[in-house]
């Protein structure tokens, strides 16, 4: 059992309200899932055209201006540390590829988190609230949110086990449920796609499934329609990219979900106590998603 949550802004007035907002939400579901927390924010950049690569060590005494000046000796480039805790967020101007993999050559016990103009990762082994308040959540600004409170049911309680997954450039998922056919999907993308997973968990492949399926030129909404026929299991997923937010259930529809949304925003909650806290709740249009539909959003 494990709880999940999302936050669209549709209104970009409230922007600089999203951590604030989305945090009682996560904050909510510390009974689904007290072993570990996780989020993804996406953010403005804070410079144009930058990338940006979340970066995690368990090692929090780690000196991350130490990593980006030995990248940057090595492929004399302009990598920026932007620590937060035992997470940093590198912004390059350069190829991202080649920035990560001088980071791992810098230190092997590094483990990139999430690539992307807008998204930033953060996950931990702690209550909800602990976990919000070591990275500042509650402070950050951004246009959408998911978050993720484990209850571990099949592996250890780690950091790497935790979620969001992110397995291409600003997309990133969560999910409720297990997949019985993940490491048959992970052997097909490994040798179609020459997916490279840093995790044995089912939720990492769909985050892969989903992946391949938007390199291949599928749209979101139509990346998550594919799931329906080759994922088996039971689960309910939330995903986002950079422009997108999407919500799927499988054909029984296994798992809860409830779906809120109002003229600012668009909210997403295993349980509706996860909603209560948003501004206008009450006035807002609630519903449970049906099994094997595909909802989504994208910003305008």
């Amino acid at each position: 059992m494990c709880g999940i949550v999302g936050l669209f802004l549709k209104d970009k007035s409230l922007h600089h309200e999203l951590g604030n907002m989305f945090s009682p939400m996560l904050v909510e579901m510390t009974s689904r899932g007290p072993d570990s927390a996780g989020v993804a924010i996406f953010r403005e950049s804070s410079t144009d055209g930058n990338w940006k690569i979340t970066v995690y060590c368990s090692n929090k005494s780690i000196d991350w201006q130490c990593t980006a000046d030995a990248v940057n000796t090595e492929l004399d480039s302009k990598l920026e540390a932007h620590p937060n805790g035992n997470h940093c967020v590198f912004l390059t101007s350069g190829d991202p590829t080649e920035a990560i993999a001088a980071i791992n050559r810098f230190n092997v016990d590094l483990q990139v988190m999430s690539v992307g103009h807008q998204l930033e990762i953060y996950k931990e082994t702690d209550l909800p609230t602990e976990v919000l308040e070591a990275f500042d959540v509650p402070a950050m600004s951004g246009s959408h949110a998911i978050g993720h409170t484990r209850m571990a049911t099949e592996s250890a309680v780690t950091t790497e086990g935790s979620h969001p997954y992110s397995t291409g450039h600003d997309m990133c998922l969560v999910h409720n449920g297990s997949l019985s056919n993940h490491n048959r999907l992970r052997d097909r993308l490994r040798r179609s796609q020459g997916m490279r997973f840093q995790t044995e968990t089912d939720s990492e492949v769909a985050a892969g499934f989903i992946s391949a399926r938007l390199a291949d030129g599928r749209n979101l909404h139509e990346a998550l329609d594919d799931c329906i026929a080759d994922l088996d299991g039971f689960f309910t997923i939330v995903v986002a990219s950079a422009e997108r937010f999407a919500v799927l259930r499988d054909p029984i529809a296994c798992k809860p979900a409830v779906l809120a949304e109002t003229p600012s925003y668009v909210a997403f909650g295993s349980e509706y106590r996860a909603l209560t806290s948003l501004p206008d709740i009450d006035l807002a249009k609630v519903w449970e998603p049906e099994p094997a539909v595909t909802y989504s959003w994208f910003l305008n």
